[in-house]
């Protein structure tokens, strides 16, 4: 039986959540890839960052209430998520290698080819939905607040200051590389990178759909 000194309290939680949402999200996936290139263009940036900081609020206290047992009564789901998120990133990442070898006009053209705030809101609702990593993030998360008992929400509210930490640092980052993106040689190393990391992920998420 547990004393009531031995409970974690909430800010130890809360930090512990800090650091497990960092060591989870802050890696440069599909929709970190995205929202650099959107934050490059300056382009409906805030609309996306808000859009992607509600769904990552919505699902890390989803997941503390019960996520990883939905997955576990429906495994099907999991692996439908892994094969729309291979075709999402495929097709992601041809677009983007369209972009790296065809001639633009710098910072000016990228911005008329930029789609509508719609498109870019559901693009960014893609990235994250149609990830399995997502998922296998909110799992672990899930799973995790369990261990602090009655300070678990502690937990998932660390998790998402570390989710919204990122997002801003992302975010910041993208401004602050802006400037840089004035010439036309510039977006087509930045559309390069960003197909191949994109392809990159596909093909691994494949290879773990295909029971590698």
């Amino acid at each position: 039986m547990f004393s009531l000194a031995a409970q974690p309290s909430l800010f130890s939680a809360w930090a512990s959540g800090i650091a497990t949402g960092l060591g989870l999200f802050a890696v440069v996936g599909a929709q970190s890839a995205f929202i650099l290139r959107q934050g490059v263009m300056r382009a409906h940036l805030l609309s996306i960052l808000v859009v992607c900081a509600l769904i990552d609020t919505v699902f890390i206290f989803a997941s503390v209430w019960g996520l990883q047992a939905v997955a576990a009564r429906a495994p099907w789901l999991t692996t439908g998520i892994l094969w729309f998120g291979v075709a999402f990133l495929l097709w992601y990442s041809a677009q983007c290698a369209h972009r790296a070898l065809t001639s633009h006009s710098g910072l000016a053209a990228a911005r008329l080819a930029v789609p509508s705030r719609r498109a870019a809101v559901l693009a960014a609702i893609g990235f994250t939905l149609l990830n399995p990593h997502f998922w296998l993030d909110m799992v672990v998360v899930g799973s995790l607040a369990h261990s602090f008992a009655d300070a678990r929400m502690g937990f998932a509210a660390g998790a998402l200051t570390a989710s919204i930490t990122w997002l801003i640092l992302l975010a910041t980052g993208a401004k602050l590389l802006a400037p840089l993106f004035a010439s036309r040689k510039a977006w087509r190393i930045l559309d390069g990178m960003i197909a191949t990391v994109m392809a990159a992920l596909a093909l691994g998420l494949a290879y773990k759909g295909m029971g590698g």
